[in-house]
């Protein structure tokens, strides 16, 4: 009897995924995770981000996402996120595949699509999306990773099957997020310069017109796309940044969180502690401490 494709892919998930996520295919991820962890904050990248076993929450400013087997999200521009997997364990791992989306390959298929074949929507769509995977894709999937069982005709028949799993994603239910993403002049293109100089300027103060002026847009324009692309203003785009920051920082040098609230752009040490406390759930010191797996003097679990 043979396997339906999403069992396939757990299959081959499960015997090729390891800690390190990257595979011999060219911009192909899986992962593996075996213990639940506690939400951590990471930046998205431009991904596509299929589960085949298992389940993951993220959150991005107030919004939730939930997806798991069988479903995918997709990731049209680099985000803050805080997120973790559950209904995990050694018996019964998360399993997952990840494309990295690169605006480049998407605006080839765009131009090489027979005129109608595409919808097209101008209106800013969120930069994350969750979908369940159709048969077709879930079948493209498959078929790529089971070029990892044979190297030799990989170099030749991964570019095609990652090409067609890009076209089942532009003319899916998520297509209009991801179409976006190919497209020089939409909105997204305009959004996604302001991320990069939100994220290359974090510890500067800005103000939202000089940013929108800065990526050729109108301040009523920008706030509305940013809002509607990353779920939140451009002010707590780069707290989440600034504060993502200083988790790195801190996970370094536990022992100056004076100093590296400073580092990362707040000149007030109490507002440092609160929004740090009000995001991780514990204040700087203390999740400082439990990045080095400590709380208390006891090891963490």
């Amino acid at each position: 009897m043979s396997l339906s494709p999403l069992d396939e892919l757990r299959s081959l998930l499960a015997r090729h995924a390891r800690p390190d996520t990257t595979t011999a295919l060219a911009d192909v991820l899986i992962s593996r995770v075996e213990e639940p962890a506690e939400p951590s904050a990471s930046m998205t990248g431009t991904v596509m981000a299929l589960i085949a076993q298992g389940s993951k929450h993220l959150a991005l400013g107030e919004r939730v996402y939930e997806y798991g087997a069988g479903q995918y999200l997709v990731a049209s521009i680099d985000l803050p996120v805080t997120g973790h997997f559950v209904d995990v364990g050694p018996r019964r791992p998360a399993l997952g595949f990840g494309l990295t989306l690169r605006s480049s390959d998407i605006a080839e298929l765009l131009l090489a699509a027979p005129p109608g074949a595409v919808p097209h929507r101008a209106d800013p769509r969120p930069g994350l999306a969750v979908s369940d995977a159709s048969p077709p894709l879930l079948d493209a999937v498959v078929r790529l990773l089971r070029l990892l069982d044979h190297p030799r005709d990989a170099d030749v028949l991964a570019p095609l099957v990652k090409r067609e799993i890009l076209w089942r994603l532009i003319t899916g239910e998520q297509g209009a997020t991801v179409r976006q993403l190919g497209l020089a002049d939409s909105n997204l293109a305009h959004i996604a310069r302001a991320v990069k100089w939100i994220r290359d300027h974090h510890t500067t103060s800005f103000r939202v017109e000089d940013v929108a002026r800065l990526v050729g847009m109108s301040e009523s324009a920008f706030y509305r796309n940013f809002q509607a692309v990353t779920a939140m203003s451009p002010i707590r785009f780069q707290k989440l940044i600034r504060l993502q920051e200083a988790r790195l920082l801190l996970a370094a040098h536990p022992g100056d969180v004076t100093s590296v609230g400073y580092q990362v752009g707040y000149d007030s040490p109490s507002q440092f502690s609160r929004e740090y406390r009000r995001l991780f759930g514990a204040p700087p010191s203390r999740d400082a401490a439990r990045l080095h797996g400590l709380v208390d003097g006891e090891p963490l679990p």
